[in-house]
């Protein structure tokens, strides 16, 4: 049994790693990325092809941060501005040298599931990927947010995604707390509209219900 990185409180449960065989890798995928927002699973789509574009075994977490950084204003914001997202996408364009090249010929893995050597999901990435949908789950949501894989992500130190925030000067133990804080005020926003929503449709005008008195 294992603990699922960052998602405190949900207790132990199985690891789920999808399997890279052609029978097992479509059904776990699906079921998934069943559990995604849509943006998280638009997210998740620009990683894959990403790695795909660029040749990489794996789908791994820097990808995913890659895809985070791009595509979401939230995730963008718990940062230390523009310059400092500007050295994060700087970093993560340039995979294909330095640390990139070591990258190839390793499996993102922090030991805490079994290494998988198949094209697919790197298991810490698909640890990250169940731990976001934990997350969503103990707020009591069907779906995960992209703050929440930023936070399943960032809560493992051997995902290669902090070890390029250790390159651009961002702590992932800072980062945390503020992934947290704005979780809490995206709900709480979102929960805010939806009341006024409900309130505001509380009486309805009928359209040439006024002209008919």
């Amino acid at each position: 049994m294992t603990r699922i990185p960052g998602a405190d409180g949900v207790g132990d449960v199985p690891p789920r790693i999808p399997s890279q065989s052609a029978a097992e890798s479509g059904p776990h995928r699906t079921e998934l990325e069943a559990g995604l927002s849509d943006e998280l699973a638009s997210v998740v789509s620009a990683a894959r092809r990403r790695a795909l574009r660029d040749g990489d075994r794996q789908i791994d977490t820097a990808h995913l941060l890659h895809s985070l950084l791009e595509s979401d204003q939230g995730v963008r914001a718990v940062f230390d501005g523009a310059p400092q997202v500007a050295r994060l996408l700087g970093y993560l364009v340039q995979r294909s040298i330095g640390y990139g090249l070591r990258w190839q010929s390793a499996v993102e893995d922090s030991g805490a599931v079994p290494v998988v050597v198949e094209a697919g999901w790197s298991p810490v990435a698909a640890g990250a990927m169940e731990g976001a949908c934990a997350r969503a789950g103990l707020r009591g949501e069907a779906r995960a947010r992209c703050l929440d894989l930023l936070a399943a992500i960032v809560a493992d130190p051997q995902a290669r995604a902090v070890e390029v925030l250790r390159r651009a000067g961002a702590d992932a133990r800072v980062l945390l707390p503020r992934i947290e804080s704005a979780l809490r005020n995206e709900c709480a926003d979102e929960q805010a509209d939806g009341s006024a929503g409900r309130s505001a449709g509380g009486y309805r005008t009928v359209p040439g219900a006024e002209s008919s008195r």
